[in-house]
């Protein structure tokens, strides 16, 4: 995969990021931290996304909700275009924990697909503050095991964005200490790597994010976690000797606080002896790959993810059962 050289912002992604923090953090940061401002949050969210992303030509998405044997799997596929039946991406959706779902990420996820020509399981998991840590981790590691009962490990590549990027980490380190199979690559998008958002408070400090602030983010993320302690393994991650992850293509924004994470994340990778990339575009705001219709660069980026899912897939081979067998046995 070539070399990325960041790049001044464009025009666009500039205006957007300064009409953001005069409209949309002032907006966050107000909302009060009960089941009103949760709504409202979640409604802003889902709003956004559907005027800011755009849903691949040619998608077809089928729900899903079936009952292996570890438990309620549920989400959706989504193809775009002409697929390979032998390859899976699994995409885990960010948004604090409490908030999104496949469908609001449906954009992102059938422009995924129609890059890499792989169709997507897109993980419904379980939102707080209904449903606490670990029950999000737990819902991923279940769609994991059911769709490598279907195929080869080296056959499913995985994919997240911001609090899916955590849960994709969470998901190798188990896999990793159960002695099980790993994915064939990592494509994560605007990580959260420090769930106590204090990575995110200094940088916010130098760098002031224009869709959020790192009090707004916390609270959502606190709504998952709740009592259990931020250095618990599963929510601190921490990559021991000899545990290696995959080839992992970190994105960020250099707009956003998590930009932190990012670096953070990369650094700990590295040293762990994981092959990590890290691509910290100028001036783009959190998961800016999901607006291709405001910044011209949420394409090119996630062209580039695609790509380096593709590379380390096409060097692995063999896969169990294709996703049209898969479909036909599920009835679908």
């Amino acid at each position: 995969m070539d070399n990325f050289t960041p790049r001044h912002p464009s025009r666009r992604a500039r205006t957007a990021s300064t009409v953001a923090g005069a409209t949309l953090r002032p907006v966050t940061q107000a909302l009060p931290d009960n089941a009103f401002g949760l709504a409202a949050g979640r409604a802003i969210l889902a709003g956004g996304l559907a005027v800011l992303d755009r849903t691949a030509a040619g998608t077809r998405v089928e729900a899903v909700r079936t009952f292996p044997a570890s438990g309620q799997v549920r989400g959706e596929w989504v193809s775009a275009g002409e697929v390979r039946d032998d390859a899976v991406i699994l995409y885990i959706h960010g948004s604090g924990y409490s908030a999104c779902s496949p469908r609001t990420h449906r954009g992102l996820v059938s422009r995924l697909s129609a890059a890499t020509g792989l169709p997507a399981f897109s993980v419904d998991y379980r939102l707080a503050p209904r449903h606490r840590f670990p029950v999000a981790a737990d819902d991923v590691r279940r769609a994991y095991d059911w769709l490598h009962g279907w195929f080869d490990a080296r056959q499913i590549v995985v994919a997240g964005d911001s609090a899916g990027g955590h849960l994709a980490v969470e998901l190798c380190l188990s896999l990793i200490r159960d002695d099980e199979e790993q994915p064939a690559a990592l494509a994560l998008l605007s990580p959260l790597a420090d769930v106590t958002l204090e990575l995110a408070r200094v940088r916010e400090r130098a760098v002031r994010d224009p869709l959020a602030s790192a009090a707004a983010a916390s609270r959502l993320v606190n709504h998952y976690i709740r009592q259990a302690d931020p250095a618990h393994p599963r929510l601190r991650h921490v990559v021991g000797d000899g545990e290696i992850l995959p080839p992992t293509l970190i994105q960020a924004g250099g707009a956003e606080m998590l930009a932190a994470d990012a670096h953070h994340l990369h650094d700990h990778l590295v040293k762990s002896g994981t092959e990590c990339r890290l691509e910290v575009w100028p001036g783009q705001m959190h998961v800016f790959q999901a607006m291709p219709r405001l910044v011209p660069e949420a394409d090119r980026a996630l062209g580039r993810a695609a790509r380096f899912l593709t590379h380390h897939l096409g060097r692995q081979r063999g896969a169990t059962r294709s996703t049209t067998q898969m479909t036909e046995e599920m009835g679908a």
